[in-house]
Parts: C-alpha cells; sequence; structure tokens
C-alpha cells in the first residue's frame, strides 16, 4: 500500500487553505510580517505541493509599516474558486483590516486588494445558489456577513453563528454546502496544545446551527502523540469522490514541556462520512495515500542565483525595497545592500527560505567585502544566532530576548568563504531522580536537552576542512520561548554595506536523535 508522510508541506506555513479545481489542487498559507505574502502551492494528489509564487508580490497589495511587529501581518487567508475565477481573503493586522484579492489563474497576475469593512480575524468565502457571497470570520465569536467580493461592500449582517462546544477562541471557520446542509467548520481550544476542530451544520448560511454529537472531531491535547497542536482546518473533496482535510499543527522536540522551531506546518488526513457528519481520526505520521499519485520532480538543493528572479521560497521581514537586493549587480550572485530598519545593530537587509526539515544542513558562499554579512537563523528581532562576516573576522553572535553576545570568533582571510550551519534535532530522555545512566561527573544538564543543536562553521577558500566555531541549543529559537505564531527562516543578511552571495544549499539530512 502506497503511504505518505506527514506533514506535507514542512516547515512554517501554518492556516492552510485548500481548494480543487478539476483534477489540481491549491493551498495557500499564512505570512505575518514576510514578504512576498500568502505562499501559493499546486497538487495534483494533496500529498507532494509545488510552490507557485506568492499571491501577495508586490507593494500595492501589501505594504507592512516598517514597526510591524513580528507575528503581525497576514493571518489565515481562505482560498476558494467560484465562476471561473480563484479568489482570497485574509486580514493584514496592523496594517488595514481584511481584503479580498482575485486572479484569472493561481498563476496571476492577482488583484490589489478590494478592502471589506468587517472587524476580526480569519475570513472566509461561500457562495450560495442564488450567488450570493457569504464571509464567516472570528470576532470573540463565530460572525457571518453577506458581501460583495468586487466592490467590498457588507451587504447583510453580520449576525453571529455558532461559535463552539465553549473552549477558547473560536476561530478559523469556514462554510460548505454539502447535500443539503451547510456546515460550519471551526478552530478551538487555541493554536497551542489544547487546538481541536469542531463542526455543526444547519439549512442556511445564516443558521441556526446544530453541533456534532462527536465534537471535537480532532484534537491530539492530552495525548503523547508526535503531532501536536492540530487545528484550523479546511475540508476537500477529492477528484475520486473520498474526502480529506488539510490542517496544522507542530511537532515538537526535545525534554518537557518539548519546543517546536518549524512553526506550524500543514497536515493531511482523510476524513470519512457517517450519519451526515464528517469523522476524522488521529493525525498520524504515515497515512495510507490518496488514490491519485503525482510525485514532483525533486526540488533542487541548490541556489546558484542564475534565475532573472529570486524563487517565490525566498522572503525577507515586512518589505524587500528595490535598491536592497540584485541578481546583475553581479551575474551569477545576489548581492544584498543595507537598507533597512534596525533589527539589533545598523540597517539590514535579510533573504532567507523556512526550515522545513527538523534536520538539515546549510551551505552558503559569500564574498562579504567590506560589508559586515553572513548567515543567519531568524526567529523574529529578539530571538535568532547568526554567522557573521566582518573586518577579517567570523563570528558567531547569539540573540536572546534583550541580551546579544558574541559566543565564538576567529580571523577569516579576505575574499570568498563558505559558511555551514548544522542543525540535528535532540530527543534525549532525561535521567531518573536517581540519575541512573548518567556517566560518573556528567552535569543533570546535559539531560535536558532543547528540541536541537544549531552548529556554525566557517570553511575559507582553499581550506579543506571547515573550522567549527560553536554549537548553540535549538530551545532560544523556538516558538514555546520566543512566542509567536511563525517558524524559523533561514537566510542571507548584510547590516552594513553590500555583500554578494554566489549560492545557498539547503539540503535535509536524516534525523539521527535516536
Amino acid at each position: 500500500m502506497r503511504t505518505y508522510q506527514n506533514p506535507v508541506i514542512g516547515g512554517f506555513h501554518p492556516d492552510p487553505s485548500v481548494v480543487r479545481v478539476g483534477e489540481d489542487y491549491y493551498l495557500a498559507c499564512s505570512s505575518f510580517e514576510y514578504f512576498p505574502g500568502v505562499p501559493l502551492f499546486h497538487s495534483r494528489d494533496l500529498v507532494h505541493w509545488r510552490q507557485l509564487g506568492n499571491v501577495l508580490d508586490r507593494p500595492s497589495q501589501l505594504r507592512l509599516p516598517p514597526g510591524t511587529p513580528a507575528s503581525a501581518g497576514i493571518y489565515a487567508p481562505t482560498l476558494r474558486h467560484h465562476d471561473g475565477r480563484f479568489w482570497l481573503i485574509t486580514t493584514v493586522v496592523g496594517a488595514g483590516g481584511t481584503f479580498v484579492v482575485h486572479a484569472e489563474r493561481p498563476e496571476g497576475p492577482w488583484s490589489d486588494p478590494v478592502w471589506i469593512d468587517l472587524p476580526g480575524i480569519d475570513p472566509d468565502l461561500a457562495w450560495d445558489e442564488d450567488g450570493s457571497c457569504w464571509c464567516a470570520f472570528s470576532d470573540g465569536g463565530i460572525r457571518v456577513a453577506r458581501i460583495d467580493p468586487l466592490t467590498g461592500a457588507v451587504l447583510e449582517g453580520p449576525r453571529p453563528l455558532w461559535s463552539g462546544t465553549g473552549l477558547k477562541y473560536p476561530e478559523a471557520p469556514h462554510l460548505y454546502r454539502i447535500d443539503d446542509w451547510w456546515y460550519l467548520l471551526l478552530a478551538e481550544g487555541g493554536t497551542e496544545r489544547g487546538h481541536a476542530v469542531s463542526i455543526a451544520r444547519g439549512r442556511s448560511p445564516r443558521g441556526p446551527f446544530e453541533p456534532a454529537p462527536a465534537n471535537p472531531i480532532l484534537t491530539h491535547g492530552g495525548t503523547d502523540r508526535p503531532i501536536q497542536s492540530t487545528g484550523h482546518a479546511d475540508l476537500v473533496p477529492a477528484a475520486d469522490g473520498t474526502w480529506w482535510l488539510v490542517l496544522l499543527a507542530t511537532r515538537p522536540h526535545g525534554h518537557t514541556p518539548n519546543f517546536h522551531v518549524l512553526g506550524r506546518e500543514t497536515f493531511l488526513t482523510p476524513v470519512r462520512w457517517a450519519d451526515g457528519w464528517p469523522a476524522v481520526g488521529p493525525v498520524l505520521e504515515r497515512h495510507p495515500a490518496p488514490a491519485a499519485w503525482h510525485p514532483w520532480d525533486a526540488e533542487p538543493v541548490r541556489d546558484d542565483f542564475d534565475a532573472p528572479a529570486l524563487a517565490p521560497h525566498w522572503v525577507s521581514p515586512r518589505e524587500r525595497p528595490d535598491g536592497s537586493w540584485s541578481l546583475t549587480a553581479r551575474p551569477g550572485w545576489l548581492r544584498l545592500t543595507a537598507t533597512g530598519p534596525a533589527l539589533d545593530r545598523a540597517g539590514h537587509t535579510l533573504v532567507g527560505r523556512r526550515q522545513q526539515h527538523p534536520d538539515c544542513r546549510v551551505r552558503v558562499g559569500i564574498d562579504p567585502g567590506s560589508a559586515t554579512a553572513g548567515l543567519v537563523v531568524r526567529l523574529d528581532e529578539a530571538h535568532h544566532y547568526a554567522l557573521e562576516v566582518a573586518d577579517g573576522e567570523a563570528r558567531v553572535v547569539a540573540r536572546v530576548g534583550p541580551l546579544s553576545q558574541c559566543v565564538a570568533r576567529r580571523a577569516v582571510p579576505p575574499g570568498p568563504l563558505t559558511l555551514l550551519l548544522d542543525i540535528r534535532t535532540r530527543d534525549v530522555l532525561p535521567p531518573s531522580v536517581t540519575g541512573a545512566g548518567q556517566a560518573a561527573g556528567e552535569p543533570l544538564g546535559v539531560w535536558a536537552t532543547g528540541p536541537d543543536t544549531l552548529g556554525f562553521a566557517v570553511l575559507p577558500a582553499g581550506a579543506e576542512e571547515p573550522t567549527p566555531l560553536a554549537e548553540l541549543d535549538g530551545r532560544y529559537l523556538s516558538t514555546e520561548v520566543a512566542t509567536g505564531f511563525t517558524g524559523r527562516v533561514i537566510g542571507m543578511y548584510v547590516t552594513h554595506g553590500s555583500a554578494d552571495f554566489d549560492w545557498f544549499d539547503y539540503e535535509p539530512t536524516p534525523d539521527d536523535a535516536g
């Protein structure tokens, strides 16, 4: 039997929304403070996904102010297809509210935003049989309004709908017309370990709605399953008549209380219908695969910056202004120039990609010139580790909350260098209270590990072996420490001057945690 491995889209890809058009599936995710916004994926089988682009890929669609904090920005899009057109509705928190964009093709171009005067977050789109468009959203409970998505006009409501079973934070509503019923799917319990999916049904999008007798239909709260925080889901029927649920969840590692570092990822699980209600089993690391099976060719692990534009997986905090980057100033290289606001030192420019695997290896070719530049693992402005090159020296700088410290340094020759990062999970069990299993004289803290370790090294041109600089505990770049809604981004940056990057190599490695 063919099986698939969860998550189907690894790394910081939360709040998935999915739609099927013929034999093709399209999926969008939240992007929060990163630009471009709303990554958009394509699949032929719900398992293998390839990023087509980003829905919000120009400043006229998304302009986040310089002071936009981490985990603000774009929240929870809903992607739908109606009357031959793709529609996406979302909320930009801290910079405008709720808006709709649309496109004839998923590749775009997508329209500029049409703003809608509705409060709250997590807006949804659904059309009834007479063509009316309904927008359900979360605002202290689940509410619904009838809107014109082309003009943004609110035509009716908003009015309250069913708001779950009584758990905190009812959110992520999705309305579906299935046979003779309208179903209202929502998340509740908070997007942490108590996250859950519940559902109700009624004869009209206006309600009333009766809850399913088996609510919540999905939660991993209170279990020891390796997949946690299951919620914020979207239903989709496959071409063969089966039903599936995409959802966000996390993969915590390390000693209690466990830490998740990749953010909330996109998972897939089958749905069966019983007595008019969807039933969902636990979300497993491996599931029997959908009938269709269309794997894409493997994505390249290396970007040599030879293309005329940056690949769609490259993102930057808040903006990527003209003049901050170039693929033509030195052909075959990515040039970054410090133009942005401060992280914790001077102006900065950062171009990065999501960490998508618990165990991975990153290699970067850099010619720093006279700049201050390097390789960074970022959770937010106050939580990041960087391997930085400046003034003939390579140094590892750790920023954790208000503290920033250089933890290692080494002289390097001028000219090109290779910067190296190895991330390895560390699921080591603690000893018993008697210390059984400890080596003589070994401190207890060695056993109380974080989720992973991040090892930094540098390889000057002509050298045969890299020089290790530091190995750092990954717990300080986790959501449990930093808080927020995002995951790690690994990227290239410059804080003074201009630096050139020849290539960037990201490769998953086997999990050796044991």
